[in-house]
């Protein structure tokens, strides 16, 4: 458990990990939605690609953009069982974002298995949609919150 949290234990680590999850690929979207210092960002996406957790694909223009690998998939059902034990304890206004099963739109359980049809259900067939705690739109929100209060495939990239 030591050297996972040598790798994953760093606050934005786990932050980087759900917003590649949630389709954010760009440093700049990063930065962004995440309010996180550049130089930290840099050392972090830098490290995660070193960890083989995301790596570096050619995006538009001359810019990399960061996907995860199987390894950072792998840790999908840490980000989903953390969201989930925050919204039980941290959400009174319930769930910020609620998971659903893209092939029945049966409701994803915090353990990964569809309410509906009982199917184990990937990341890349599960849909994100708002929650009742996730706050209304505001004219303040940068584009990157934007796209990622609307419905939207989980791995589906934003741009």
């Amino acid at each position: 458990m030591a050297r996972t949290l040598e790798v994953v234990g760093e606050r934005w680590t786990l932050l980087i990990v759900r917003d590649a999850v949630f389709g954010v690929r760009r440093f700049s979207d990063f930065l962004e939605h995440l309010g996180i210092p550049r130089a930290v960002l840099t050392e972090r996406l830098e490290f995660l690609v070193g960890e083989a957790v995301l790596t570096r694909v050619p995006g538009p223009g001359r810019r990399s953009e960061y996907e995860l690998t199987a390894k950072g998939l792998a840790l999908w059902p840490v980000i989903r069982d953390l969201s989930a034990w925050g919204d039980e304890y941290y959400a009174p206004a319930g769930p910020r974002r609620v998971y659903v099963h893209d092939a029945c739109g049966g409701e994803v359980c915090p353990a990964g298995t569809c309410v509906r049809c009982g199917d184990d259900v990937p990341v890349a067939e599960t849909v994100m949609t708002p929650g009742p705690g996730l706050p209304p739109p505001s004219p303040e929100d940068s584009q990157v919150t934007a796209l990622l209060a609307r419905p939207r495939r989980l791995l589906a990239p934003l741009h």
